[in-house]
């Protein structure tokens, strides 16, 4: 059984710490809701790819191409009785935004539908900031926006509920800061739905006359009942302080103002909201006038709820003006409130870590040739798309970028304008996103006779997000075989289309060149450079390992195009443990090398050492505890940086169990964790609390210990400040230097040391002790520091029993011995 059935099927009243978008989906089972679609978008993807997707026998699941048409798909539930939630992000509502506000004012009997939008207002993966709470509002559409990640796994329900009892479609808002934090969730008893009755689908039509009806049955009908119900809502909660001032705050916002009062402020009053539309305005304007002082309001986003109690003739308090503030964190929320937080800080730069596509991907040779043309002047333009590809910015193989599916038209338009450009510029696209919405663009090209090239990089997968399948993947999301053909289909619209093999460097320059050439006589030409995606091609591909002739070498740099390689105090090249060796392909440093000096090394060549090292026996049955509150500190925070692949989620897996062995499971564990476009090799932050603790995200000032995965991660903005007076930094000794920055700007031992000075700070060579166990790759370092993090206060007031126990069941059987050896080595460093 795999976990998540497990979750689905676990007993009433099993606590677990979970993801947020786990929660949510493991709620939708749980709650019985019949189908769930979508479109793959970052922060809301798991819902479906790491939670709904491994249980598919239990609920009727799929990705479909688009957002526009996940959301209609969904509404076909609904007329067959089903509840259905549909997944997207922010953007992607905008996208199914005819289809949503052509539904919206439906208000006759049918299933439940419910929009799950995540939000990231940040932004961290999302191409732009902007609010919907104003579409929301001129759609007539409940909006329910979940505050911890318990009313994420609740949200299902509370939404199916209200989309019946009052016929129409429902927002569930999340923010994703929840989505991809984990927190302590309560799981409760499974249920399931009955069928709803459905009216005559002839009333559930768009023409004009009935949307004029359904306009006016929703004021007349829906809003005033809806009104009502949520001005009676207990999900709206006003928690009492002594009436001299008070906040209003919805989604995790509200979170955060429990984590304020419980440490600086409990005298302060929390208007805390679970529904933002419609806004429960005869409540707030109770809360306003229950407050003796100033009134706060705290909107993510822009600031609906701000300008709404303004309207209602409130004075509160918000943003001003022209505010940049898009999303409030704790620390923020403090400084808004006047607390004084002394903020420690370093005077340096960090060192820049721009996401880049993986090691060995399909798309890195394409880049190269763009690049090159357009270095050369032969390309004036490249007009880029959403996903993998966008990341082509950083190597100069791409310029403007916009949304999904809007490269081609955004070409079509610039060789409009600029008919002499046609053989000067080119359109860029994933597979995913011409199968989404590009293919309208190709269709509109051909329609136009507008002479070019348009690119469609070709990996099979929907790969930004995770790996979920598209229309262009061999199979679907339940395992069938694929019948749609994107290049037939790509060739049906008028288009030439040229294939070409993404691993074959001359090819791709050869035919862009050709189909550049024949622009010039008024052709327009799809170039599919195609190969899989890494991420899904099978583990036996990986290994093939690369030599250099260093006497043939020039120590030119052309083959240092990769984050798999970078070059010695020679200028020559070394592969590091991430080169993939282009699964089995050609690889691209070795197509770059002018000299033919790299090449593959046949398995008679590499010599394999068996390891001398001999593993202490680890323990199987471990005995843990019962803690009394006495025995264990009342709370334990600390925050993690590192980069991308260091094994920072692993951290996290662990720490949630070494808080249920300690007996925290009565209180609460939480977690947060940096998702999306770090794990291209960027800059990622955890952070874990457990106790009397609320917020995902670390107060300034109150984390007992910061570990330091990469030495230069220390010098990111806001992490010192996040240390408690006397707290513990543990610092790992380890440099990752991103591909193509110059090693000489990298902050020196010295620097870093001077900057920290007066911090207790405890300088550990964990990757040599984790070479040392037999990793050649370092992998289990993350385990060596876990180790020494047992022996630092107030961690090691935790018995050991509980921290082997918590890495025990985290840790596959075959890895165990070895992450005991790891963890009792951390531990043997600290004496």
């Amino acid at each position: 059984m795999n976990a998540m059935k497990k979750l689905c099927t676990e007993e009433n009243g099993h606590k677990t710490v979970l993801q947020g978008n786990i929660a949510f989906a493991a709620g939708c089972v749980r709650n019985g809701i019949h189908a769930v679609d979508g479109y793959p978008g970052t922060p809301s993807s798991e819902v479906i790819d790491k939670g709904l997707s491994q249980v598919q026998e239990m609920i009727t699941v799929g990705w479909s191409v688009s957002e526009s048409v996940a959301l209609g798909v969904g509404h076909g539930h609904t007329l067959a009785g089903r509840d259905c939630v549909v997944t997207m992000k922010i953007p992607g509502l905008f996208q199914a935004g005819d289809v949503f506000t052509s539904l919206a004012t439906f208000s006759v009997p049918r299933g439940g539908l419910v929009l799950y939008v995540a939000t990231d207002f940040t932004p961290s993966s999302t191409q732009h900031v902007i609010d919907p709470h104003l579409l929301y509002k001129s759609t007539f559409v409940p909006v329910f926006e979940p505050r911890s990640h318990q009313e994420l796994y609740e949200a299902s329900k509370i939404a199916a509920d209200l989309a019946r009892k009052f016929n129409t479609a429902v927002v569930i808002q999340p923010s994703g800061v929840l989505c991809h934090s984990e927190g302590l969730v309560t799981l409760t008893e499974t249920t399931t739905r009955e069928l709803a009755e459905v009216a005559p689908m002839k009333q559930l039509n768009a023409l004009p006359n009935l949307a004029r009806m359904n306009y006016d049955r929703v004021m007349d009908e829906r809003m005033p009942a809806l009104t009502k119900y949520i001005e009676e809502s207990p999900l709206n909660i006003h928690i009492k302080g002594n009436g001299k001032r008070g906040v209003i705050a919805y989604g995790v916002n509200a979170l955060y103002m429990e984590e304020y009062k419980d440490l600086y402020d409990n005298d302060i009053d929390v208007l805390s909201l679970g529904f933002t539309n419609p806004l429960p305005i005869q409540k707030i304007k109770d809360f306003c006038a229950s407050i003796e002082g100033d009134v706060y309001v705290l909107d993510d986003g822009y600031r609906y709820l701000q300008d709404e109690c303004a309207a209602a003739g409130l004075t509160v308090i918000g943003k001003p003006d022209f505010s940049k503030v898009t999303e409030w964190t704790p620390a923020s929320i403090a400084a808004f409130l006047g607390e004084e937080i002394t903020v420690k800080t370093v005077a340096a730069q960090p060192v820049p870590r721009p996401p880049m596509i993986c090691a060995g991907c399909p798309y890195r040779l394409f880049a190269q040739v763009a690049s090159r043309m357009k270095k050369s002047g032969q390309l004036e333009a490249i007009f880029g798309d959403i996903g993998c590809n966008t990341l082509l910015y950083f190597m100069n193989a791409l310029d403007t970028g916009l949304a999904m599916g809007a490269s081609e038209s955004k070409r079509t338009g610039y060789v409009l304008s600029k008919p002499e450009s046609a053989s000067k510029c080119i359109s860029l696209i994933g597979d995913g996103t011409e199968c989404h919405s590009g293919m309208d663009a190709t269709r509109n090209a051909v329609f136009r006779h507008v002479a070019g090239v348009k690119v469609v990089l070709d990996n099979e997968w929907t790969a930004m997000t995770g790996g979920q399948p598209s229309p262009s993947s061999p199979v679907n999301l339940a395992g069938d075989e694929n019948r749609f053909v994107m290049t037939e289909a790509l060739r049906s619209q008028g288009t030439d289309v040229v294939e070409v093999d993404a691993y074959n460097y001359k090819d791709i320059r050869k035919s862009l060149r050709k189909a550049l050439a024949d622009a010039d006589e008024g052709k327009f030409t799809t170039l599919v450079v195609q190969g899989t995606c890494i991420r899904k091609v099978p583990k036996s591909a990986y290994g093939q390992k690369l030599a250099v002739d260093h006497e043939k070498c020039i120590s030119c740099g052309a083959c240092n195009i990769c984050s798999g390689l970078s070059l010695d105090e020679n200028g020559q090249p070394v592969w590091n443990n991430i080169c993939s060796g282009c699964v089995s392909q050609t690889p691209a440093c070795m197509q770059m090398c002018p000299k033919g000096a790299i090449s593959v090394i046949g398995p008679s060549d590499i010599k394999i050492e068996k390891s001398s090292v001999v593993l202490p026996e680890p323990p199987q049955e471990i005995t843990v505890p019962t803690l009394s509150d006495e025995e264990r500190p009342e709370r334990l925070s600390l925050s993690i940086r590192g980069v991308g692949g260091q094994g920072n989620l692993f951290f996290g897996k662990v720490l949630a169990q070494l808080a249920f062995a300690a007996g925290y499971g009565d209180k609460n564990i939480i977690k947060g964790e940096t998702h999306g476009m770090a794990q291209m090799g960027g800059p990622v932050v955890s952070t874990f609390a457990c106790g009397n603790v609320r917020s995902p995200q670390i107060i300034p000032g109150t984390a007992d210990s910061l570990i330091v995965m990469e030495k230069s991660e220390l010098l990111r903005p806001g992490f010192l400040g996040m240390l408690k007076d006397g707290g513990t930094i543990l610092f790992a000794d380890t440099a990752i230097i991103p591909q193509g920055f110059d090693a000489e700007q990298y902050p020196s031992d010295e620097v870093i040391a001077e900057l920290v000075d007066g911090y207790n700070v405890i300088k550990l060579d964990i990757l040599s002790e984790a070479i040392k166990l037999g990793d050649t790759t370092g992998r289990c370092a993350n385990v060596v520091m876990l180790g020494a993090l047992s022996t630092v206060a107030p961690f090691n007031a935790l018995p050991e029993e509980c921290w082997l126990s918590a890495l025990k069941n985290v840790t596959p059987a075959k890895m165990w011995a070895g992450n005991y050896a790891a963890f009792m080595a951390g531990k043997n460093l600290m004496k």
